[in-house]
């Protein structure tokens, strides 16, 4: 510091992650807003067109549309929310575009430019010609690790090809005195993590303690409107982990709350073991998802079946009923089932 070398016992990297824009031709001469700058903006664009539709990009496009602008969404995926299950896509898809959002998936970004102070994105989409107009574009494709200008190589620390830091399961690095935690490793990008990985990092570095990371049942949430919830695993990320799996789908029309809501969008989605019937996934889209998920979080943590789940008090009329639902669907069929049905 200030010229002084400091030679500590221990070195713990949390310089975390900043936001990352695709190479496109124009892109960065046009302007963009990032998830930061969008919420600096002083007046409510007319048009904008957002590069990007996980997490960040329709929370954000959302709330857009909510006070008033046109939205227009663009992923490479084929499907906004790609890293979700398909039907949790549909679903939040269905909802904005019944919000008057214009969608497009599996779009190729060609250039950006400007003209005046109309910007516009060339792009091909199923291989077709679009271009969209738009006052303001946000760009939420990921966040990069923040590693450039640490000196990593010469003290001995690895990273990727996206320039996190590589740890081990007690999350230090190729140097033994280093460890990292948080964005700046590629973990999943939840402040609930980087706190996590903070304190079991600083106990194994400063303690000696030799916890290892589990983030067995990690809960996410995508607040959009109706938000979107899930834990655990994926159907197609069971599969390739090997597991026989066998999965049940239950429509928020099958949901008292749901109904009572007049508002039937969402869906709830388990995943399970075919073998042992073990919980390994679940998803919600529908009022309080976020909160509702956390039972989910509990059973996948601690190995409990779907039909265990499905012998679990769920209180009436509340989303949660939806998960108890869902386990029954595994081997009934919830439409024939009465209010309440055990």
């Amino acid at each position: 510091m200030n010229g002084r070398a400091v030679r500590p016992g221990a070195v713990l990297i949390a310089t975390g992650a900043s936001p990352a824009a695709p190479p496109v031709p124009g892109l960065a001469e046009v302007g963009y807003l990032t998830s930061t700058t969008a919420l600096d903006l002083k007046a409510v664009p007319a048009r904008l067109a957002v590069i990007g539709a996980s997490a960040v990009g329709l929370e954000l496009g959302q709330f857009f549309l909510h006070v008033g602008s046109s939205v227009t969404f663009l992923d490479v995926a084929d499907r906004i929310a790609p890293f979700e299950e398909p039907e949790i896509s549909e679903a939040l898809a269905n909802v904005l575009r019944g919000q008057g959002a214009t969608i497009y998936a599996g779009a190729r970004i060609l250039a950006v430019e400007r003209d005046g102070d109309v910007r516009r994105i060339r792009a091909t989409v199923d291989g077709e010609d679009v271009v969209v107009e738009a006052d303001e574009i946000l760009v939420a494709t990921g966040r990069r690790p923040s590693t450039a200008g640490l000196g990593l190589e010469a003290g001995g620390v690895a990273t990727d090809t996206r320039g996190a830091v590589v740890t081990d399961a007690q999350l230090r690095t190729a140097n033994p005195r280093v460890w990292a935690a948080g964005d700046v490793t590629g973990a999943p990008q939840f402040v609930y993590v980087s706190a996590y990985q903070g304190a079991l990092a600083a106990g194994n570095a400063l303690l000696g303690e030799r916890q290892e990371a589990d983030l067995a049942g990690l809960p996410r949430v995508i607040f959009t409107t109706p938000p979107a919830a899930g834990a655990g695993l994926t159907e197609a990320q069971a599969r390739a982990a090997g597991y026989q799996v066998t999965a049940s789908v239950l429509p928020a029309t099958a949901v008292p709350r749901a109904l009572v809501n007049r508002d039937t969008a969402g869906v709830t989605k388990l995943i399970a073991d075919a073998g042992t019937g073990e919980l390994l996934g679940a998803s919600v889209v529908g009022e309080g998802a976020g909160d509702v998920i956390q039972s989910a979080v509990l059973a996948i943590r601690h190995h409990i079946t779907a039909a265990e789940l499905a012998a679990t008090f769920h209180a009436y009329l509340t989303t949660a009923e939806s998960l108890k639902l869902a386990a029954q669907g595994f081997t009934r069929d919830v439409a024939r089932l009465s209010c309440c049905a055990a």
